[in-house]
């Protein structure tokens, strides 16, 4: 049970912590910290936090955990207004989807308090966005990932771990580099995919009413996470940019070899690589 946690960034990140937290009853007091009031007034409206501030300094006193939930492009300017005002026991993690950029600001910027310090990210998530699409179940059974500096204490990762297993997660540790490298191929590559696929249609020659008017579920499943957050997805994209060029590269090379298939009018070839893709994902699904 933790007094007070402050939540810099209560969209639907931050605010299906501290709604998950609440549930569980691990959290007595929520201060939400943001860039729109009107966001945090229906933040307070809603129940998901107990007040708002406007000031880091007030905002702070007395924290035992923080939580950095917004874009990750904002990281360091955040950690560099918050860093005068935390207190020796004050635990700090985020949330972003990228870590190595993160962890450098953390060193530029939190360089005082890295003991206390646990970087995260909880692999769950939906195209919605801001404090109305908050949800208390978000992150059960979905993976959390810590990426802990070797500064970070034992006692910090423990309780970071403890509150996140509380919201009902799956939480596991792994290096920054690696995290980064899977998130790329896993989540950063799907989302670039389906941003570029809405733009194509959406540029095609013919009329885009038309074009959408016979789009099935397979074209609104594939396109549902161009919904998402265009701030959030250029910060995280710029942010694990090599990691993310290197997965296009790869995928671009994947649809050239599709493409020769297809031109040479190979149907063996092409029935041997949808086969080779269903299976691939066949085992995938079958997996406990």
């Amino acid at each position: 049970m933790l007094n007070k946690i402050v939540i810099i960034g209560v969209g639907l990140i931050g605010g299906s912590f501290a709604l998950a937290l609440r549930k569980a009853g691990l959290v007595r007091h929520i201060v939400g910290v943001g860039r729109s009031r009107g966001n945090m007034q229906r933040a307070l409206d809603l129940g998901v936090i107990d007040e708002f501030a406007d000031d880091f300094a007030v905002a702070l006193k007395g924290a035992d955990l923080v939580l950095l939930a917004m874009p990750v492009g904002q990281t360091g300017r955040i950690m560099a207004q918050i860093s005068p005002h935390l207190e020796s026991a004050t635990i700090v993690t985020d949330a972003g989807s990228t870590k190595q950029d993160v962890i450098a600001e953390a060193h530029s910027f939190l360089a005082g308090q890295l003991k206390n310090f646990v970087p995260g990210h909880p692999i769950a998530g939906a195209e919605l966005s801001g404090v109305d699409a908050a949800n208390a179940d978000l992150f059960r059974d979905k993976n959390v990932v810590l990426t802990p500096l070797d500064e970070t204490s034992a006692n910090a990762v423990q309780h970071v771990t403890a509150l996140w297993q509380g919201c009902g997660a799956h939480v596991s540790q792994m290096r920054a580099d690696q995290h980064d490298e899977i998130l790329a191929a896993m989540s950063h590559l799907p989302h670039l995919l389906a941003f570029a696929l809405m733009n194509h249609v959406a540029s095609a020659d013919s009329n885009l009413d038309d074009l959408l008017r016979f789009a099935g579920s397979s074209f609104r499943d594939f396109t549902r996470i161009a919904g998402s957050s265009p701030e959030m997805w250029r910060d995280i994209c710029l942010a694990n940019r090599e990691a993310l060029l290197r997965q296009l590269d790869a995928y671009q090379n994947e649809l050239t070899s599709l493409r020769e298939l297809l031109a040479n009018g190979n149907g063996q070839a092409l029935e041997k690589f949808f086969a080779d893709a269903r299976e691939a994902r066949q085992q995938w699904l079958n997996k406990p």
